[in-house]
């Protein structure tokens, strides 16, 4: 068995499923990594060592540090956005989306608030300085923002929305309250941040609810 997998400025490649293996292994690592130390703190000599491959092997495989960073996003998104499932997909009620909200709360807690996202995380860092991981992290939040502004938009087509509720902005709102949450509690090491801010747009979100 083999698969198809483009690196950073190159053509598609076959991979075996060896390769296809270890290409995921480096990538694994690498999040790991970057999450604990930033994407600028983590090198590719620490990323071989934690991994165990070879240098030619990362570059092969991504092209440049760069490529292994837009992987790794990639990566982080697929991850947490599993992790997240079927509640993700299902939030099309203000019970479904108080529940997704504790979850992720109660995760927070389970890690003593440290690291804060993991999405996140890389956008702090690279928003700014890396034009090609901005456009992949637009990308990233947009896949997190679409579960909400659809389960919104099922409440609103089964008449359960006020019909005048802006379901894209409120998903942006509650997104915002999540991110900006995760960040504070980051900081202040506890969730409570993290819970009054998405609490409060799920409020909001109740108010527009037909009575």
């Amino acid at each position: 068995m083999s698969t198809s997998v483009k690196t950073e400025g190159s053509k598609e490649q076959r991979l075996t499923e060896a390769g296809r293996k270890t290409r995921e292994r480096i990538i694994e690592t690498a999040a790991e990594l970057m999450f604990h130390r930033g994407a600028g703190g983590t090198s590719i000599p620490d990323i071989q060592a934690a991994a165990g491959v070879s240098a030619s092997q990362i570059y092969h495989y991504f092209g440049d540090k760069q490529g292994l960073v837009l992987a790794v996003i990639d990566h982080q998104t697929d991850t947490q956005l599993a992790k997240q499932r079927p509640l993700l997909d299902n939030l099309d009620s203000i019970e479904a989306l108080r529940e997704w909200c504790d979850r992720a709360g109660n995760r927070q807690d389970a890690r003593g608030c440290e690291g804060g996202c993991e999405i996140g995380s890389l956008a702090s860092e690279l928003a700014d300085s890396d034009q090609s991981a901005r456009t992949s992290l637009i990308s990233a939040f947009d896949r997190w923002e679409g579960p909400i502004r659809s389960g919104l938009a099922r409440m609103q087509a089964r008449g359960e929305l006020n019909e005048r509720a802006d379901t894209a902005a409120l998903a942006t709102a509650l997104l915002a309250a999540i991110q900006g949450g995760m960040l504070l509690s980051q900081v202040r090491r506890s969730s409570t941040a993290y819970r009054q801010a998405v609490s409060a747009v799920i409020d909001h979100i109740e108010s527009h609810l037909v009575r």
